[in-house]
């Protein structure tokens, strides 16, 4: 499985071979250094961590800097692992840069990444809930979320809420990740990939490109 660091750039259109309009996401997709190899002796598990988006030295912890440093390479500012799957030796070695040349071949891939952030939302926003009828004897509760308790307990009866209640709360910025995106185009030049669909975040929030796990 391939995996890279990018950054959501935007979303625009692009004409397909058939003549159709096609709404597409532009993601700079690496380059992407390797930052430590991880193997079962030395860690218990087996990964390869990249780092994406270079940071100034003086804004970067003395870790940071230290560890960065073993892979001769500069701080990152998103860094994250690809698990190894197998027992064969990883042909990625600390101090390796990775492009985007590496979905060359993919047709499909998917996108993980953290969704906008909307704020503290009513059950009607959040949930679809239909509210109350717009009628005679409704009076100013008409987005309200109606009874929330009342012997509702998976313990028996009392005023406690039942567990997973769908309340009022905190809408977005969740990790999302959306399947199957097709591969309209790479650009190895400017480490660009342009994909089919929206994908997760608002332009210029961290991304994690893979290859599509089911087609």
């Amino acid at each position: 499985m391939a995996m890279l660091l990018g950054r959501k750039v935007g979303i625009t259109q692009v004409y397909d071979e058939a003549g159709d309009l096609l709404g597409v996401t532009v993601i700079e997709a690496g380059p992407c250094a390797v930052l430590q190899v991880k193997t079962t002796e030395s860690d218990g598990y087996r990964a390869v961590q990249m780092g994406f988006d270079d940071v100034k030295p003086t804004r970067a912890k003395r870790p940071e800097l230290g560890h960065s440093a073993k892979a001769a390479t500069t701080p990152k500012g998103f860094v994250k692992e690809m698990r190894l799957e197998g027992d064969a030796e990883s042909e990625y070695k600390a101090g390796d840069c990775i492009t985007v040349s590496v979905f060359s071949e993919a047709k499909n891939v998917d996108v993980i990444g953290t969704s906008k952030g909307k704020g503290y939302a009513g059950v009607m926003k959040l949930h679809n809930f239909g509210g109350f009828p717009d009628s005679h004897g409704t009076e100013r509760k008409h987005r309200a979320p109606g009874s929330i308790a009342s012997f509702a307990t998976d313990r028996g009866h009392s005023g406690k809420l039942k567990k997973g209640k769908r309340m009022a709360g905190r809408m977005g910025h969740e990790r999302v990740t959306t399947k199957n995106h097709k591969v309209v185009s790479i650009d190895e030049d400017k480490n660009l990939i342009v994909v089919k669909g929206p994908v997760p975040g608002p332009a210029g929030s961290y991304v994690i490109v893979r290859s599509s796990q089911k087609v």
